[in-house]
């Protein structure tokens, strides 16, 4: 036989395309020629390919090998190909039976010793494999338990190419692996994080609560040491658990990113993504030269976004993420193709008051520099936060008051929990589950409050000093306030406090 077939799976962004990998074997001079877009990643694959196929005792066929990767018209990257253009060249030459490669997925890169090594995207992977009808893959044993996560599956594990051609040759089994475990990835927490280690800051504490009973973005404004960064990483520790789907789109995304553990690749709590004030538009919402990466706005997918010291972040970086949190994903228009990255995350910033960060009257600043400190942070994004606090030094007997009597992240959580409960049973006839995802337009058609409830909202629009935009968002935290109270829905009190939180004025 001079031709042979095997199957793999591109990526572009998280979602996968099943390829087939074919291969012909011609006369000729000695040669391979790759057809099908692929990168220069995988041009380099044709030399270690060919080494790992030698190292592992099988003979390389003579003459010209010509190897498609189809659908043609797709983009192709990165090394998950080699071990799948190896099965289809072996089966080319006959050395290896085509009965078992024609319903297996291969999903693993190579070394020159024929070593299969692990490789990134291998969840999406197996999920878009699946649902074109696949279900037997072979992976490299680091990747065994991320592919297992998806149900109904069945998965080998291999070490090495020689492992791989003696089980198309009708030999042993390969090993299954054992059930994959969960763990917290990219998550602040951890042992002894906890929101009673927050001294103080009623207020804040307060708004935390309100941000994760509702899924608000949060803006948080005080000198150093106040606890902005301590509030921001206990977030996640009174959101809930990720539900079974969302663990799966969240781990699909570092697998992609690389920033999964071996041994226990499953993601269960809400992520945590801090990235640096130098980080680059690419690097916040993904992208990048090539084949686009998720960014540190897709890592908070279905978690949280901490943008610490955000005045320091360049303005047009900070400015890209208005359409994620109107949307809840990147977008990314490329000549070969448009990229559609997952980006639902809760943003929380912090900043202080002004580029000196003292505290009171120990402020040498003038008015015009905090001004133009602050002005960094554009209107339109400060819209689509919904609650901003200012934090104050803690006060001495605040620093030395016993922590017992501080409630602990589990108190706080079983209340928001109830909250959500709340919200999720009144939007169950809709898309969304918590009260940050309801489009304005439907939260007041379908969830009116009583005039009475507006009237603060109404003379702060004709007062200008809140928009269309910011009375939706006011409206949607005083139905997270009226959740917290287990109210039927929100009053006076509720939208009054929703809107001084929405405009600072809580502080």
């Amino acid at each position: 036989m001079s031709f042979g077939r095997a199957h793999c799976v591109t990526l572009v962004g998280v979602q996968g395309h099943v390829v087939e990998v074919e291969v012909h074997l011609g006369g000729g001079n000695p040669g391979v020629t790759l057809v099908g877009l692929p990168d220069a990643a995988l041009r380099e694959a044709r030399d270690r390919i060919r080494a790992a196929v030698v190292n592992s005792g099988e003979r390389w066929p003579s003459g010209q090998i010509t190897i498609s990767l189809s659908p043609a018209s797709l983009p192709k990257s990165g090394s998950l190909f080699d071990l799948a253009i190896a099965g289809a060249v072996l089966a080319a030459s006959g050395e290896v039976p085509m009965d078992r490669l024609a319903d297996t997925v291969l999903l693993a890169e190579l070394g020159l010793d024929g070593r299969a090594r692990p490789v990134r995207g291998v969840l999406p992977a197996v999920v878009a494999a699946v649902d074109r009808g696949h279900d037997r893959f072979v992976v490299a044993r680091g990747n065994a338990d991320e592919a297992r996560l998806v149900p109904g599956v069945e998965v080998r594990a291999v070490d090495a190419l020689a492992d791989v051609c003696h089980w198309l040759r009708g030999g042993d089994p390969l090993e299954e692996p054992d059930e994959p475990r969960g763990a917290s990835v990219n998550t602040a927490e951890g042992p002894g994080v906890d929101l009673a280690d927050v001294l103080g800051q009623p207020v804040a504490r307060g708004a935390v609560e309100i941000a994760a009973a509702g899924g608000h973005n949060l803006m948080m404004l005080g000198p150093p040491g106040t606890g902005k960064s301590l509030l921001a990483e206990r977030l996640p520790t009174v959101l809930p658990r990720l539900t079974p789907a969302e663990a799966l789109e969240a781990t699909a995304i570092h697998s992609v990113a690389g920033s999964l553990p071996r041994g226990a690749p499953l993601i269960t709590s809400p992520p945590f993504a801090a990235p640096h004030h130098s980080a680059s538009r690419a690097a916040i919402i993904g992208g990048g030269s090539g084949h686009p990466t998720p960014g540190w706005a897709s890592k908070a997918h279905h978690g949280v976004l901490f943008v610490d010291e955000a005045p320091q972040f360049s303005r047009g970086v900070l400015d890209s993420l208005r359409e994620p949190l109107e949307r809840g994903e990147v977008v990314l228009a490329r000549a070969a193709a448009t990229v559609v990255l997952p980006a639902r995350f809760q943003l929380v910033m912090a900043a202080n008051p002004c580029p000196c960060a003292k505290p009171g009257s120990l402020c040498t600043c003038p008015p015009g520099e905090r001004r133009r400190y602050m002005s960094r942070l554009s209107g339109p994004l400060l819209d689509r936060v919904d609650l901003k606090v200012e934090l104050q030094p803690v006060a001495r007997a605040e620093l030395l008051a016993d922590r017992a009597f501080a409630e602990s992240s589990a108190v706080v959580a079983a209340r928001v929990e109830k909250a959500r409960a709340r919200a999720a049973a009144r939007l169950s006839h809709t898309p969304w589950t918590t009260n940050a995802q309801i489009p304005g337009a439907r939260l007041r058609r379908e969830f009116p409050v009583d005039p009475a409830a507006l009237r603060v909202l109404g003379g702060a629009m004709d007062r200008g000093q809140i928009s269309a935009r910011g009375v939706d968002r006011a409206l949607r935290v005083a139905w997270t306030l009226a959740d917290l109270a287990d109210r039927d829905r929100p009053g006076e009190e509720e939208t009054a406090y929703a809107f001084a939180l929405w405009s600072g004025r809580a502080w």
